[in-house]
């Protein structure tokens, strides 16, 4: 094994500052595993962060990029939960086994800023902070689940789906299509809002039940209602932030709104009434912890499921990657080749 290895820096808080780099291999400690990266995958999160807006105080150089799967190259003493060969998933926010989500772990142990990143071709982390890939997924799809797979899946646990229970998704991004994916193999209906007829046809075809174009139908509330027989969805999956006063329109009495991004914006507006009447339930998702992860790998493998990738690159493309992710033309995740 040679001593050094590649790895793309962001060297400022622009997509041009991303420059290949060299850096020496690191060295598996006392309760670590060495990770040959074999696949990432990009999220809204990584564009973020390189705004420098998202991490206020964040120092360049960085490694960019949360997501990634691997195998295990190397182990340190101590370690018993994993072998050389074993093919594993770094969790994205490392330290946070189970339980509830603490400050410090949320600001100070997220890959991708403010730790390292992925975009290298080794990486180091503690055994107890990954988790083993599941034997159905390749290491690209395998490397589409720390971020998106998971905060869907912690947004519906969160919401109690169910059989039975009606869920919105919002658009055809990452989370969105894990949402779609989870609830109907739980036993939801899913109403799923897009853009064009195009990916409507594909919502569709991945299992939603009903389809609304909210370029067609702006006020989209009230076709959710309708789709839903006058009720309203049980759960919704806000991931754009900016459509909070619809999402409340089209909620359930009793229902749960998770929001988990913003990809719309940081602000939006709503009327208090519209909370408190319904008795609407209102919750920050943040991804996830191990045991989280552990949970939904098990449905994962239990149901089938693959995840929807629409492009990949080469990790040495990653501004190709970034501008893809950007554009949004497809429907699923950027998923970046390391090895």
């Amino acid at each position: 094994m040679s001593q050094d290895m590649k790895v793309i820096e962001a060297t400022e808080f622009a997509l041009e500052g991303l420059q290949e780099s060299r850096r020496p291999i690191p060295t598996a400690g006392p309760g670590e595993i060495l990770v040959k990266v074999k696949a990432a995958s990009l999220n809204y999160r990584d564009i973020a962060v390189m705004s420098g807006t998202y991490l206020p105080g964040l120092q360049l150089p960085y490694v960019p990029v949360s997501d990634c799967a691997g195998a295990v190259v190397a182990v340190g003493d101590g370690v018993t939960r994993f072998a050389t060969g074993d093919r594993v998933i770094p969790c994205y926010i490392q330290g946070w086994q189970n339980g509830d989500l603490t400050q410090k772990q949320r600001k100070e142990q997220t890959l991708g800023a403010p730790l390292d990143g992925v975009l290298q071709e080794y990486i180091v982390v503690p055994a107890e902070n990954a988790v083993p890939t599941p034997a159905i997924l390749t290491d690209e799809e395998a490397a589409t689940l720390p971020i998106a797979a998971l905060t869907a899946w912690h947004c519906l646990q969160s919401g109690g789906v169910a059989p039975g229970k009606k869920v919105l998704v919002q658009g055809s991004g990452g989370v969105a299509l894990f949402a779609l994916q989870f609830a109907k193999a739980l036993g939801a209906t899913v109403v799923a809002l897009t853009s064009s007829s195009g990916k409507a046809d594909f919502l569709t075809g991945l299992g939603a039940d009903h389809v609304i174009n909210y370029r067609d139908v702006p006020e989209w509330a009230g076709a959710v209602r309708e789709a839903t027989g006058g009720t309203g969805v049980d759960i919704i999956v806000e991931t754009t932030g900016t459509s909070m006063p619809q999402s409340l329109n089209a909620c359930a009495f009793g229902g749960f709104i998770g929001v988990i991004g913003f990809v719309g914006g940081y602000e939006t507006s709503l009327d208090i009434r519209q909370l408190i009447g319904p008795k609407i339930r209102l919750e920050g998702i943040v991804v996830g912890s191990r045991a989280m992860m552990e949970d939904m790998i098990q449905a994962i493998e239990q149901h089938a499921l693959h995840p929807v990738i629409a492009e990949r690159f080469s990790w040495l493309s990653i501004v190709d990657a970034f501008d893809a992710l950007k554009a949004g033309d497809k429907p699923g995740k950027i998923v970046l080749q390391v090895a």
